[in-house]
């Protein structure tokens, strides 16, 4: 039955038989390609665990895959390394081809993106890739060009874009991880912020029904609540799958979620992860040059955007000591009166208390379930970041409960 709270022991976390898979696969019913990837990550649990993989091998997937792509040999040179991407390898190389209309004699940078063994967060290059070039042209963000989504040529499945130019962190506070508490200053924050808050409007306002392609999304209704529970459902799925403890309050909030997961009033591409440190901007000119990160981008309710731009992990206190600024922008309030003016779109206040309360349990069962994981089963590369990030969950689980008592009353 959906909902119903089950423990399943750390032995078949750690080697999951296709029954225990199949049972949480039916009880926990999500979108077909994330159900396909989150039984992937299980069944791969049974086999060989993260190895350290060359940069030759990578250079010469890559190779092996823009040639099937384009029918013709090129070169891959200047390959190295590419520090970030939290959850994903990364390389930058630079591709001496025909360039795009395959007529030419071209030279361009790209940077090949591929999931480790385990990952904060499991997820589908083929969706990322396809939303990449749903935005293209609309939202500044890398070009996307091949994707090897089941692995084909690559150790695990992959993905390669175009390299984008700018800078995460501002030159004077450069040491947060990941975005966390990212100060930007009072000069540049009122530089970047009509740029935050335009980009989001503008992606929100995409005509989804218009758009080709997104093959391996399953398009939601207006004025049905099914994609938001496929959406809780994922998550529960993960928590599931992957958590180290117990946290009975997390079945708590799940049937919440289920019993009030509201309707859709406009379907809007949903970047999932939208806040600082997935953009990249021009510290000079003050301006967002790039937005990264797109795995977990879904169609849904916008809501969910404006929410996790503003929870507290990803916010910090004004010169003032007092004021919480959203992503390091503005405070919450003013963030949405200005998505609001800018999108033309409602900000529904229910809908907010609902998707607060959702990417809280999001995000402590990311950290305390999906990376407390992977980093037990040293399933990725960077195991001491990922392990950094599992405390995040404790400080968010205090939160979600704050929310769940507020929503109750």
């Amino acid at each position: 039955m959906v909902g119903q709270y089950e423990i399943i022991g750390e032995a078949q976390r750690r080697h999951p038989t296709e029954a225990t898979i199949d049972a949480i696969r039916a009880r926990y019913p999500t979108e077909a390609e994330i159900d396909t990837v989150m039984t992937r990550k299980m069944r791969r649990r049974n086999g060989p665990g993260y190895e350290g993989v060359t940069l030759d091998l990578l250079l010469s997937g890559i190779k092996a895959l823009v040639e099937a792509r384009v029918g013709y040999p090129v070169t891959i040179a200047e390959g190295r390394w590419l520090s970030g991407g939290a959850s994903k390898l990364q390389v930058l190389f630079d591709l001496h081809w025909r360039g795009a209309d395959g007529t030419g004699n071209a030279v361009d940078r790209m940077v090949l993106r591929m999931e480790p063994a385990a990952s904060v967060t499991e997820s589908s290059r083929h969706r990322e890739f396809e939303v990449l070039q749903a935005v293209e042209g609309i939202i500044p963000s890398p070009k996307p060009y091949w994707v090897d989504g089941e692995g084909e040529f690559l150790p695990y499945p992959a993905m390669i874009y175009g390299f984008v130019t700018g800078t995460a962190k501002p030159s004077y506070d450069s040491g947060k991880v990941s975005g966390l508490g990212q100060n930007f200053g009072p000069e540049l924050r009122a530089q970047l912020a009509p740029d935050f808050i335009g980009l989001l409007a503008k992606l929100h306002c995409i005509d989804v029904a218009a758009l080709p392609g997104l093959e391996h999304f399953q398009r939601p209704e207006v004025g049905s609540n099914a994609s938001v529970i496929r959406q809780v459902n994922a998550v529960r799925r993960i928590w599931e799958e992957d958590r180290i403890e117990e946290e009975p309050v997390l079945e708590v909030v799940y049937r919440w979620l289920v019993a009030n997961a509201p309707p859709l009033d406009h379907v809007s591409i949903v970047h999932g992860d939208y806040r600082s440190g997935n953009f990249l901007f021009d510290e000079a000119s003050g301006r967002i040059t790039a937005w990264l990160d797109w795995e977990g981008a879904t169609l849904g309710d916008r809501h969910q955007d404006l929410t996790y731009a503003a929870m507290p992990s990803f916010s910090h206190y004004a010169e003032d000591g007092t004021t919480m600024l959203g992503s390091g922008m503005m405070v919450p309030e003013a963030l949405y009166a200005a998505y609001e003016q800018a999108s033309g779109l409602k900000v529904d206040p229910a809908r907010l208390a609902y998707y607060n309360v959702f990417n809280r349990y999001l995000i402590a069962i990311l950290t305390l379930a999906a990376s407390a994981r992977a980093s037990r089963i040293r399933g990725t590369h960077q195991d001491v970041l990922v392990n950094y990030v599992v405390p995040v969950g404790f400080g968010t689980l205090a939160e979600l409960g704050d929310c769940l008592a507020g929503v109750l009353k």
